[in-house]
């Protein structure tokens, strides 16, 4: 069949080196479609089955089966053929991560850059981190490896597919998704290897429902290919996952093109067994040319020596073809031993110095365990080639049995092989020894360290929490208060001892590990990775601790006796205090007493309160006195006193209303006088007024609201509108305080008084009005007067009972009389 070559316009946006890079870095992106998540979980776990049974198991749910590691450890032993490092066999998250990481470790040793893909992440179940450690895997180790005229993986996947698929109809493969849909690329790559699989003349494109089917089932049946797809999701998928497709095509690639494989290696065996046969047909060509020489020339011997010849070339070439057998069975011994013995001296250079260094001696814990793991991983690999070094002993005691001409090279280089081997084993076992030492050590180093961080750091809490209390500027008022401190600073001397002890204890951790460093001669950093706080900050810390105690005491004696000094002027202060402040009080009441007394004279009065005068100006020393006590208090910050409710401030202001209340008192008599004698008031008025204003002072305090004035005035006969009301408040509360005075009532009244007419003027005026009659009618007063007055007057006129009164008269002389207090009406 004629080659066709075909351009394959297939553009990833890769370069085709670049592929492989580009393919490592996973895209978690990718697998956000559910369709293409759904057909990877199916051709995914189909795949890891198809090689899991080779080993008796298989999985179920792909990214829980894979959690612990040891099946995955599994799969790539398998596939690889090679042996892992020992799985941990725990069932805790950190054995399932330590296999996971084996796992990993042994994909990214074979030239596989993982991106984005951890351990933590397969052990959580995370569906699309472990869909694309899978991918990882198949490309690595079923897809990297293809390679078909100079390209290689998916390229030159995609090329050995349209070469196998190019003389078929309706068969166009561009790319690994929509190509495959209708199912005809499939069995074209079954008919093209298997023709007695499929007849591809009767497949009809517009099944490729069919189709699909029929290529997975005969895969399955005749090919041993695990059916990895569903044709329905194929079919309902506007692009099938590339990556589903891949994988199963390369199943195709693998089952077919090892095939072809093994045709060509008989091939090249059957060619090299004919130059032997040729070699054997030249010889029997001479002996025969040689027989019918002798039978031309009559030889009477011939027959004889043909025998002869016949009996020697029979046995000649039975040596011949033994010594062929020989001579190939030592050379391909020989090349056998060659190339096993050079990769075992390639994989063992550099092995014996890598073993010999002492890189543990300054390394971290966690450095000495990865050495550790990486030890074990070693040993594992030492382990694995316990085989080739047995393998090349034997090739070489067989060529020593064969008698092969080179062989003392041969036992020479297998010597070394043995010696080196034997020398790796010995320097392996010190290492481990070494590690593990080293690794013990520094677990103690670890865990004094840890120790240190856990009992420091509180210890050093405290220290910096005594040096806040110690330095901490009290303000205190009482002596009480004072003796708490000292109290509590002497509760915290007793816990001094203690807090040394847990020093000295701290300190010798770290002596510790500074022993084992020396004694051990670790060359490691000393750094605590748990603790910034170093054992001299402890100690200068501490220091200043114990200068900060004696300090301390200091201060709180001294304000121990500031206090008492405090407490002394607190009390003199209200010693002095409850003896004025009630002086005050009842001078303010004997001078209230005076100006509202209605048995005397204002000159009595007058008199009496200019003696209480002499007695309030007598007492100022005593008020200097207190004012001194309190100058010292106020120097001393004293700003509260429990012994008496009295202040500096109440004593003043009651002195100074004191002094204000007897000079205002004093002025008020000497007014009241003055008036009396312009106003021609008489004692008994000047007494009956103050009898009333004492009547409607309610409160007691000399003078009288608004509504309390209003009482008075209408007790005392006025007929007040809103108007005539607020024309009086104005005279006598010029300042609408609202308050009216007992002096601005007197001067009211003195000057009503004065413009008021006589009772008799009063009964004149209504004789006037009454025509001459001793009495008057309702309807001459409502004719005459303004009508609010005339029906006062109606309201308040008694009837008259005099002679010649008719129906409805009033007594005019007996209202006028009442009116001005000249009756008891």
């Amino acid at each position: 069949m004629n080659q066709i070559e075909l351009s394959v316009p297939y553009d990833n946006g890769y370069e085709p080196d670049d592929y492989m890079m580009q393919e490592d870095e996973w895209d978690r992106d990718l697998l956000l479609d559910p369709a293409w998540e759904k057909q990877q979980r199916k051709t995914f776990t189909a795949w890891c089955n198809s090689h899991l049974r080779k080993a008796g198991t298989q999985i179920e749910n792909i990214e829980e089966d894979f959690r612990n590691g040891l099946k995955l450890m599994l799969l790539l032993e398998v596939i690889s053929g090679e042996r892992l490092p020992k799985p941990d066999r725990g069932k805790m998250r950190f054995h399932k991560i330590a296999n996971v990481n084996k796992a990993l470790d042994f994909i990214t040793s074979k030239g596989v850059k993982l991106v984005s893909i951890g351990a933590e992440e397969i052990v959580d179940g995370n569906v699309k981190m472990t869909l694309g450690m899978i991918w990882t895997i198949i490309l690595r180790f079923a897809i990297q490896d293809i390679s078909v005229e100079e390209t290689s993986a998916k390229e030159g996947l995609l090329l050995w597919c349209q070469r196998k698929t190019a003389p078929y109809r309706n068969v166009n493969i561009q790319n690994f998704h929509v190509s495959w849909k209708d199912g005809l690329a499939l069995c074209a790559l079954i008919h093209r290897h298997r023709p007695d699989l499929i007849d591809y003349a009767k497949l009809n494109k517009d099944d490729p429902l069919g189709n699909l089917n029929l290529a997975f089932d005969i895969a399955e049946k005749h090919l041993d290919i695990p059916k990895m797809l569903d044709a329905e999701d194929i079919l309902n998928t506007p692009k099938p996952d590339e990556r589903a497709i891949m994988t199963y095509v390369s199943c195709f690639y693998h089952a077919f093109a090892g095939a072809e494989q093994v045709l060509s290696f008989a091939c090249a065996r059957l060619s090299r067994s004919t130059i032997f046969l040729s070699i054997s047909t030249f010889i029997l060509t001479v002996f025969f040319s040689l027989r019918l020489k002798l039978l031309l020339t009559g030889s009477v011997r011939f027959d004889f020596f043909f025998g002869m010849c016949l009996s020697a070339e029979k046995g000649y070439e039975e040596w011949l073809l033994t010594e062929i057998r020989r001579l190939e069975r030592l050379d391909h011994l020989a090349e056998k031993f060659r190339q096993k013995a050079t990769n075992h001296e390639t994989w063992a250079a550099g092995k014996e110095e890598m073993l010999t260094r002492k890189d543990y001696e300054s390394a971290s814990l966690m450095e000495v365990r990865a050495l550790l793991r990486k030890h074990e991983a070693f040993e594992s690999d030492l382990s694995a080639h316990q085989d080739r070094v047995e393998q090349i002993a034997a090739i070489a005691q067989e060529l020593n049995e064969l008698d092969y001409h080179d062989v003392a090279s041969v036992n020479q280089r297998c010597q070394s092989i043995c010696d080196l081997w034997d020398q790796l084993g010995t320097l392996t076992q010190k290492r481990r020894e070494a590690l593990e030492r080293t690794e013990k050590l520094l677990e103690t180093v670890e865990q004094l360290f840890l120790e240190y961080a856990k009992r420091s750091a509180p210890f050093n809490n405290w220290m910096e929490g005594a040096m806040e209390d110690l330095q901490d500027m009290f303000i205190v008022h009482t002596i009480e208060e004072v003796q708490t401190l000292i109290a509590a600073h002497e509760q915290f001397k007793a816990t001094l001892p203690e807090a040394d002890a847990e020093r000295q204890a701290i300190l010798g951790i770290q002596q510790e590990v500074l022993k084992i460093f020396q004694n051990y001669g670790i060359r490691g950093d000393l750094t605590n990775p748990y603790s910034t706080i170093t054992t001299e900050e402890i100690a200068i810390k501490w220091d200043k601790v114990k200068k900060l105690v004696p300090q301390r005491d200091s201060l709180l004696q001294e304000e121990l006796a500031r206090q008492h000094a405090n407490e002394r002027l607190r009390r003199q202060f209200a010693a002095q205090a409850h003896l004025i402040g009630p002086w005050i009080q009842a001078r303010m009441e004997e001078i209230g007493r005076c100006s509202m007394a209605m048995g005397g004279t204002l000159e009595d009065q007058m008199t009496q309160l200019k003696q209480y005068e002499h007695v309030i100006v007598s007492y100022k020393p005593n008020i200097d006195r207190l004012e001194g006590d309190n100058q010292l208090i106020q120097e001393s910050l004293i700003f509260d006193n429990k012994h008496t409710n009295y202040t500096m401030e109440h004593i003043r202001v009651g002195w100074e209303l004191l002094l204000t209340t007897i000079a205002r008192t004093i002025n008020e008599i000497e007014t009241q006088i003055l008036t009396r004698d312009a106003k021609g008031i008489s004692q008994e008025q000047m007494n009956e007024f103050r009898s009333s204003f004492n009547h409607f002072d309610r409160k007691k305090n000399g003078a009288m609201d608004s509504d309390d004035f209003r009482a008075c005035l209408i007790s005392m006969g006025y007929d007040l509108g809103e108007v005539e009301f607020a024309r009086i408040m104005m005279l006598v509360d010029p300042n609408t305080s609202g308050i009216v005075s007992f002096q601005s009532f007197i001067d009211f009244m003195t000057r009503e008084t004065a413009d008021t007419d006589t009772a008799e003027q009063v009964i004149a005026s209504f004789r006037i009005l009454a025509a001459d009659k001793p009495y008057i009618l309702a309807d001459e007063l409502r004719r005459e007067l303004p009508p609010d007055q005339a029906e006062y007057c109606i309201s308040r006129m008694p009837p008259y009972t005099g002679p010649g009164a008719l129906p409805g008269a009033l007594d005019y002389t007996a209202f006028s009389t009442a009116l001005y207090g000249e009756s008891d009406l």
